[in-house]
This record gives C-alpha cells, sequence and structure tokens, in this order.
C-alpha cells in the first residue's frame, strides 16, 4: 500500500454546489408537513424514476467485538447485548449469500465488518471477497470503519464500487454519542474514499436524543459534502436493550419523514435510502418516506445483527405502491 497524505474535506462545499447553513436545513424542517413532502416529491421526480426503488441486501462478514463505544451499536464490545462474536466469513459463505441477493432482485451487496478500522492483513482477504462478489455482476458496497493510507486504492483496485462511511449525527452531538472517535476521524476517512475514485454511501441516524436543530446539523453536514455522497443512509435508532441508547426517547413518525423530505431536497441527486428501523415503520409511514423522496432500501431480513422487514412483506407492499426494483432501463437519468 502507498502512503499518501490525505486532506480532511471540508464541510463547505465548491462554489458550484449550494451551500446548507444549518439555519437553512432548519428552516425547511420547519415548513408545514404536507408542503413540505410535496417539494420533496418534486425534486425526486426531476432527477429519478419515482416508481423505481434500488435494492441493497446488507450481509455482516465480521460480527460483534468492535473496541468502539457508538451509544446505539450493540456490537461494541462494551456493551452486554447478546451477540455473539464472530471471526471473518470464508469467501463460500458470503458467495453463498450474494447470489440469493442478487436471486431475489439485489442490485448491490453490502458487507460490513464490526473494527475500528482493518488491519493490512484483512484487507488482503476482503480484496478477495470484493473480487468473487463483484464477478457475480453485483454492485459492491463495504462498510469496514477507518481506513488507513492506500486501503480505499486497494479496495477500488479489487472492484468495490461504494464505500459506507456515516457521520451518525452532527457535529455537536458527536461526544454525547461517540467517545473513542471524532467527527474529523469520520471526514479523515472519507477523503481517503474520494481521493482513491469510489462512490460515497454516508448518511447518519435520527432518534439518538438530538433535537431538530442537530438533526438539521446532520443533513447539513452531508449536503455540504464536496461532492455530496451518491448515496445517503437515513437510519431510524434501534433500541437493544443493553447499549446507552436503549432508553432513547422515541421520535414522532412525522419527524422521520421530515428527515427524509429534508436530505431529498438538499441532495437531489443522491440516492436516499430508508436503512435500520423500518421493520418498526408502519406501511403508511414507508409510503409517505417514498413519497418524500426515499427511493432505496436495503432487503433482507436482516441488517447486521438487527431485524429487517422479510422480504415477502417487501414485496408486497412495493406491489401495492406500484414500485420496482430499479434496473437500468427503469432508471430515469440523474440531471
Amino acid at each position: 500500500m502507498t502512503t499518501t497524505t490525505i486532506q480532511i474535506p471540508s464541510l463547505t462545499p465548491h462554489p458550484s454546489l449550494e451551500y446548507w447553513s444549518v439555519c437553512k436545513v432548519e428552516a425547511l424542517f420547519e415548513t408545514p408537513f404536507l408542503e413540505l413532502v410535496y417539494r420533496a416529491a418534486q425534486v425526486h421526480r426531476e432527477h429519478f424514476n419515482p416508481q423505481a426503488i434500488q435494492l441493497s441486501t446488507l450481509m455482516s462478514i465480521k460480527t460483534g467485538g468492535c473496541p468502539e463505544d457508538c451509544g446505539y451499536c450493540p456490537q461494541s464490545a462494551r456493551y452486554h447485548t447478546g451477540v455473539q462474536n464472530q471471526q471473518l466469513l470464508c469467501v463460500e459463505e458470503i458467495i453463498e449469500k450474494a447470489k440469493i441477493a442478487k436471486s431475489r432482485g439485489a442490485g448491490r451487496f453490502c458487507m460490513g465488518a464490526a473494527w475500528r478500522g482493518p488491519k493490512p492483513k484483512d484487507v488482503e482477504k476482503l480484496t478477495e471477497i470484493i473480487k468473487a462478489v463483484k464477478e457475480l455482476g453485483l454492485e459492491t458496497c463495504g462498510t469496514f470503519g477507518l481506513l488507513q493510507d492506500g486501503m480505499a486504492e486497494d479496495l477500488k483496485e479489487a472492484g468495490l464500487d461504494y464505500y459506507n462511511h456515516n457521520i451518525d449525527t452532527a457535529p455537536e452531538h458527536y461526544k454525547e454519542i461517540i467517545g473513542t472517535r471524532d467527527f474529523d476521524d469520520r471526514l479523515n476517512t472519507l477523503g481517503k474514499v474520494r481521493k482513491a475514485g469510489l462512490k460515497v454511501c454516508c448518511g447518519g441516524i435520527v432518534g439518538m436524543n438530538e433535537t431538530r436543530k442537530e438533526r438539521a446539523g446532520l443533513i447539513a453536514s452531508l449536503a455540504n459534502l464536496d461532492p455530496q455522497p451518491e448515496s445517503v443512509p437515513i437510519n431510524q435508532l434501534v433500541k437493544v436493550e443493553g447499549t446507552p441508547l436503549a432508553d432513547a426517547q422515541e421520535l414522532d413518525w412525522t419527524e422521520f419523514v421530515r428527515t427524509i423530505a429534508v436530505a431529498r431536497i438538499t441532495m437531489p441527486k443522491s440516492y436516499v435510502r430508508l436503512s435500520a428501523g423500518r421493520q418498526g415503520m408502519s406501511e403508511e409511514m414507508q409510503a409517505m418516506c417514498f413519497m418524500a423522496g426515499a427511493n432505496s432500501i436495503f432487503y433482507g431480513d436482516k441488517l447486521l445483527v438487527t431485524a429487517n422487514p422479510e422480504e415477502d412483506g417487501d414485496q408486497l407492499l412495493m406491489a401495492k405502491l406500484d414500485l420496482e426494483p430499479e434496473t437500468e432501463e427503469n432508471r430515469l437519468k440523474q440531471g
């Protein structure tokens, strides 16, 4: 691996991009609910086919034992959540799952490993896995934690398309959630990923006792990345017994839909994904999220170690809403 100096990307975008101050994003949140959803739906239709949903499948390829203290995460070694530690899976087992995902309509296969960051020996194994998944004709995405110099280039060369690295929450709320890393650590890895030519999947989690202003700060931080993330997962906190956020205050469903709508308006060309927490959402709430500009979901019965809606249930909901999996044929070109 080569050694390079990576400059942390600024949250102030290129002059050709619109700058989203926290106050400006907060004003969007204050827009009357139905008007906000309507505006987001208009933006969505300008850039995407509103009937097409991008389907991704997420698999935990290395589970538990993470040394970090993220207050939401059941995979942290610091909390007693019942998650069993599991070493990196073999290529054959991962490929078997990837084949199943593809046969069920997934276009992207995402792999997650519970590390603070991989070691060089881990990257050697990851490149083998990525090459094998890529050969199936799937888009590949990885979330492996903080990257050392040269690792992003190695992953790119192996065929990785996307690197997922969420900023989690607003900069000012970050220390309330995580103490073992800084907000700038996330930006540093995002800078390495961009420099290597990888696409970025970057979002956050809402419902972690943050204020609306802090939710606006999360969206502003994402929207001001230059370039904006190609994929933006918006997660609703899944409260897991044993984690510090197990008793977090419940977030009203309309606030979550507002967050989806604001993400769509501020990041018009990004895929906005309904991610964790979807199992607890009613069909009506999910339909409203799709109306507000969400156009991607994780598809499968598990998200790393937490439950996700059954695939049959997703298919039924998509049929009710006249939605279909995104393909090259039904994708509307982004403007």
